[in-house]
This record gives structure tokens, C-alpha cells and sequence, in this order.
């Protein structure tokens, strides 16, 4: 999974092997120190490993050191335009910078914030977006697409290089699903640094849930991603929420406990919903329990007995139902069998007891 070739912002490692790090953005002034650390905190509480803040001038860069101070996790500034907001933001402690080097100027102005970077020990991330390709680029492609996108991002790259950097990771994005796969799948097979992925604009709501599932799902299945970001319009949290869940629905991440259940059908003879949503309800605090811990547990409830039983058996925990009553799993030994109103209570003092 991910690249081979590693960096650390702070102290979460960045591919090497590593586990997909999480991040999301703030999006309060960063120049009110207060408001920044109240969500940075908000963030690392709901998962976040890594979090950006923007840069985008003295003022800002100098609220940067006062944040970073009491940051609980790693903090990433975010750059544009002006190279010197980039040495301020590196000596105001920030553990890895987002630099796009098509819009900080010339070769010698990138050149200072890489020489300031490696002289303070820390990655640059390189960020290519579908929004502000090259002209050059549009005009040989003929507008946006994957492959411009892809060599944006690699002409980026021989540049940093050939000016003596090489912690380097490395961004590419776009808004449409399809084009963002595509780019991401032509860079690797021509770099193999560490890839910051993710959707850029994806929306609001539910339709840009949908298509950062989408997107970073695809994404991860294929073996690519070192750190990610889901990009949603509104409460930052919910960037974290969304991409832990991505993680563990894709098996990359698999703290906590994972519930399993059945879509049910017409064989059903329980309230299946009912005794699913109770063991999941009475279950949460465990499981966030465990995925701070690192631990993680599988438990299955199924409505019949054509997949139940092999299911709940080859959970942790399960129950296999029948008609108004079922029968609970531990380790893939019967335990019980309890009527229906007796079963989600039952499972949730057998997994309670042994955590």
C-alpha cells in the first residue's frame, strides 16, 4: 500500500509502509488563534492525524507559531503566491508546508523555500490542481485532462529535484471522479513518491459524500495513498468522520469494532433494524474506545439462516437468527440461543466483557 519512499510531518510518517494518515483543513481566520485551536483540537478529537491551516500573509504567519505551540497534532501551512509567507510560516515551526511552485514565482523564490525547508528538516508538499494548470499544458492538451494533470504534477516534482530537494510529497486533483483516477494512476506508474490523495471541490452534502467515497475508495483499492483528505463543503469535522470511514470500509483501517448486517429479505422473521441499530447504539462508546486504542473487534447480526450462521461464526461476536429468536456466536462457538427481544442485549454484555 502507498509508496515506499517515506517523509515525517512531526511525528506521523508518511508513506514507507506507514498506515493512510488523516487529514482536513481548517477554515477559520488563522490570524484568531483561539478559534483556530478550538477546531484544531475539534479535528484531532474526531481523528484528524494531520491538520493545514492557511498562510495568507504576516499576520497569519505569526499566529501560525502561537498555534503550532499548542497544536495537538502535526500542522501543515498552506501557501500561495507569496514565497516569503512560506520562510515565515517554516520558522514559525510548521511541520510540513503545501506549496503549488507554478504560483510562488521564479526559480530563485522556490528555490529559498525549499533550501529554507530542507534547512529546517521538514517535507514540502507539491499540489497540482485541475484549476490552475499551466497554460502551456491546456494549450498541448487541449484543456483539462488526466494527462496534463499528471504532468503538471511530474514537471513539479523534476523541479523541486533538480534544485536538491527530495522530501517531497505530492498532490494532484481534480473534481471529477473519473479524470482524478486516471491522473493519480498515470503518476504512479512514473513516481513513485508519496501521494497526498483526495477529491478537491467535491461538494455539499450528500452528493459530495458520494463522490469522495467514490473517488478515495477507488483510490486506496488500487494500493494508492499515503495521507488523505476528503474535501467537503461546510464543518471540517465532518472530513475526518467521512474519511475514517472510508478507511475502515475499505479494510485499509480497521480500529474499532465493525458492525455487520444483512439487507434482510423475505426469509427475515425478526425485526432485524431493531436489534441492529440497539447493538450498534449500546456498542459505540466500546468501539471508540477500541479505535483510540488501536484494537479492533468484528461483529455480525443476521436475519436468516442462509448466511447468517457462517457470518455471525466467523465474527468475533454474532447473532444468526431464525424464526423470533436466534442463536449468539463467540469466536465461532454457539453460546446461546435467546428469543428476539433477548438478543442485542445478550451480545452487548458478551462484547462489553471482553474488552
Amino acid at each position: 500500500m502507498g509508496s515506499k519512499e517515506k517523509v515525517f510531518c512531526g511525528k506521523v510518517q508518511i508513506g514507507g509502509g506507514a498506515p493512510v494518515s488523516v487529514q482536513s483543513m481548517t477554515n477559520t481566520d488563522t490570524r484568531d488563534v483561539s478559534s483556530t485551536l478550538n477546531q484544531i483540537r475539534r479535528l484531532a478529537d474526531a481523528g484528524a492525524d494531520i491538520v493545514r491551516c492557511t498562510v495568507p500573509d504576516m499576520e497569519a504567519a505569526d499566529a501560525f507559531a502561537l498555534i503550532k505551540k499548542e497544536s495537538p497534532v502535526p500542522l501543515v501551512a498552506d501557501i500561495h503566491f507569496d514565497y516569503k509567507l512560506a520562510i515565515a510560516a517554516i520558522e514559525s515551526g510548521a511541520d510540513k508546508i503545501r506549496i503549488n511552485p507554478g504560483n510562488i514565482g521564479s526559480r530563485e523564490r522556490v528555490k529559498a523555500v525549499l533550501d529554507c525547508a530542507k534547512d529546517h528538516g521538514i517535507p514540502v508538499r507539491i499540489g497540482v490542481n485541475s484549476g490552475s494548470l499551466e497554460k502551456t499544458l491546456l494549450d498541448e492538451y487541449g484543456g483539462v485532462c488526466a494527462e496534463a494533470i499528471c504532468e503538471s504534477a511530474l514537471n513539479a516534482v523534476s523541479f523541486a529535484q533538480d534544485l536538491g530537494f527530495e522530501d517531497i510529497v505530492v498532490s494532484l486533483k481534480c473534481s471529477d471522479v473519473q479524470m482524478n483516477h486516471r491522473a493519480h494512476k498515470l503518476f504512479v506508474e512514473k513516481c513513485g513518491l508519496p501521494l497526498h490523495i483526495g477529491l478537491t471541490e467535491a461538494g455539499f452534502g450528500e452528493e459530495g459524500i458520494m463522490k469522495s467515497t467514490a473517488a478515495l475508495s477507488a483510490l486506496l483499492l488500487d494500493g494508492i495513498g499515503d495521507t488523505m483528505r476528503v474535501s467537503l463543503t461546510g464543518d471540517p469535522v465532518q472530513e475526518v468522520v467521512l474519511a475514517r470511514k472510508i478507511l475502515k470500509a475499505c479494510g485499509i483501517r480497521r480500529p474499532g469494532i465493525e458492525f455487520v448486517s444483512c439487507p434482510t429479505c423475505g426469509r427475515t422473521q425478526v425485526d432485524l433494524a431493531s436489534i441492529a441499530e440497539n447493538v450498534k447504539q449500546k456498542l459505540a462508546t466500546v468501539s471508540e474506545r477500541m479505535e483510540k486504542q488501536g484494537c479492533s473487534m468484528r461483529v455480525s447480526v443476521m436475519g436468516c439462516v442462509v448466511n447468517g450462521p457462517g457470518e455471525a461464526k466467523n465474527s468475533d461476536f454474532g447473532i444468526a437468527c431464525g424464526k423470533n429468536e436466534g442463536v449468539i456466536f463467540k469466536n465461532g462457538e454457539i453460546i446461546e440461543k435467546l428469543p428476539e427481544d433477548k438478543l442485542s442485549d445478550a451480545l452487548v454484555r458478551l462484547v462489553e466483557g471482553s474488552v
